[in-house]
């Protein structure tokens, strides 16, 4: 199975502030990606789907990565 790099932006809101995020995570597709985003966040933060605003994804190349776990797993 052929795994692309995304790079997410959106906003989540967390408590009574906003806070913007940029993410980049190994995926099959867009729509893997996105699910990916939702655990993870509802995970770490405790949030529900509806506080997770999903602005902008791209795919990149491994010449354009910033997160260095994603460097290493390539």
């Amino acid at each position: 199975m052929i795994t692309k790099i995304y790079r997410i932006k959106g906003r989540f809101v967390m408590g009574d502030e906003t806070q913007i995020f940029t993410k980049e995570l190994k995926s099959t597709n867009e729509e893997n990606a996105f699910e990916k985003i939702y655990s993870e966040f509802g995970s770490k933060h405790g949030i529900n789907r509806n506080q997770i605003n999903i602005e902008e994804i791209n795919e990149i190349t491994a010449d354009e990565v910033v997160d260095p776990l994603i460097k290493a797993l390539l």
